[in-house]
């Protein structure tokens, strides 16, 4: 890597095409620089709440990640390779409706109720492996602490509700109701399951707060007269979501505080501290977008060695340390998420460490140590708002790992296995 430039692009005008989808992200969401200083500001509320509706799959947990090794297992037996095809058809779906969609998209010899006992015993292995979403665990434990009423509504059966949220330490005890599909008459997008979980919760459902990943379910929450945040599990598609009255990123960006609910406490000068992930891997030549004149060099590691992990990260802007082998270990600030621009099928990762070098190291081990988390993924309207954005976020990482919170992770065992 050359302290100047990972590979150019000549034109200017090119540049600033590939330059504005860099540390940028999908182009359905358009955020100037000044308007992440809005964090630090009270957001008005858009309408008050009381109660909160969360759905499961999706937005707790990532079972979407589980659908996927499930199927790449279950098809073989049909001669099926899973490619993934269908993914925003079954998404918010109730599991016979999920279940028809597959057996269409592939051609499977089999009827609905067939599909699913057959592959029900392959979810049962694979139950205790669902991880949390990156902030679920944190939204459920501070709603709970504050005294605000929650309820579980999850087209799912309430049995496999309850079986999956058994492995997540202190979820059921949080909720005041749990609802399953099997509970009621229709499943999302009919508003139904929201309307009996206001119902349970003895609220009206104008004073319900419902964060859903799916179309279907942001669908039925406004036609229950809530209001609705959605949190995508499928990326850029944002533009789907236009009845949302939000839509965000991850429940990391979730700012209770706009529906008069209590706001996070945790963010600390413009960082989120987040438990540590470790990625590492020989550093390889980039895509060759201009950075020569971006002046912005970020390294590339392979993300083949780490899809897994990255896989349960929310796209965003993180920061942390990087050891390098033979050199040192330095602050750095990084990005994940998908480039619209390339039509991305994974997640990438480009970390920027902030020391100049006055070489090359392609080829050198770089070890990651991520530890917070600065904002979510976003365009920039010119690509000056862009390259002010990228060095407020060195600042705000610089300044940080400098605070004990962050700091003693520059001596984590895990870097110094460089040393060995």
């Amino acid at each position: 890597m050359d302290r100047q430039e990972f590979g150019g692009i000549g034109n200017p005008t090119e540049f600033a095409r590939h330059a504005l989808l860099r540390w940028a992200w999908p182009s359905s969401l358009i955020i100037c620089s000044e308007a992440f200083k809005a964090r630090a500001m009270t957001p008005s509320i858009s309408r008050p709440v009381s109660c909160v509706i969360l759905d499961l799959d999706g937005t707790l947990i990532d079972t979407e990640g589980i659908v996927d090794d499930v199927l790449k297992v279950f098809l073989v037996k049909y001669g099926k390779k899973w490619d993934g095809r269908g993914t925003l058809n079954r998404t918010g779906k109730t599991p016979k409706e999920a279940a028809a969609a597959i057996i269409e998209d592939y051609g499977l010899p089999c009827s609905v109720e067939g599909f699913m006992a057959d592959i029900a015993p392959f979810f049962t292995d694979f139950l205790s492996k669902i991880k949390a979403l990156p902030g679920a665990d944190r939204l459920i434990k501070h709603l709970h602490r504050h005294g605000v009423r929650i309820a579980l509504a999850s087209n799912s059966s309430k049995d496999g509700i309850e079986q999956k949220i058994s492995y997540h330490h202190g979820w059921k005890e949080s909720f005041s109701v749990i609802i399953g599909g099997d509970e009621v008459q229709e499943g999302k997008p009919s508003p139904e399951i929201f309307l009996e979980a206001a119902k349970r919760l003895n609220a009206d459902p104008s004073s319900c707060l419902v964060v859903e990943d799916s179309v279907p379910g942001t669908t039925a929450g406004k036609a229950a007269g809530m209001e609705v945040v959605a949190v995508p599990s499928i990326p850029n598609q944002t533009h789907l979501y236009g009845s949302a009255d939000e839509v965000i990123n991850s429940l990391l960006d979730l700012q209770l505080e706009k529906w008069g609910l209590p706001q996070f406490e945790d963010w600390i000068e413009g960082t989120l501290p987040i438990d540590p992930w470790y990625i590492g891997g020989p550093v390889i030549k980039g895509y060759g977008r201009g950075s020569k004149i971006l002046g912005i060099p970020t390294a590339n590691l392979p993300p083949d060695d780490f899809l897994d992990v990255l896989s349960r990260h929310s796209s965003g802007v993180y920061f942390g340390w990087a050891g390098l082998e033979n050199r040192g270990i330095y602050k750095m600030v990084m990005s994940i998420g998908w480039n619209p621009y390339f039509n991305n099928a994974e997640k990438t990762v480009e970390p920027w460490l902030l020391h100049d070098f006055n070489k090359d190291f392609y080829g050198e081990q770089l070890l990651l140590v991520v530890v917070g988390y600065i904002r979510p993924q976003a365009n920039f309207a010119s690509l000056s708002d862009l390259i002010d954005r990228i060095h407020e976020d060195r600042r705000i990482a610089e300044k940080a790992l400098d605070m004990p919170l962050y700091s003693g992770y520059k001596d984590a065992p895990y870097l110094k296995t460089l040393e060995t």
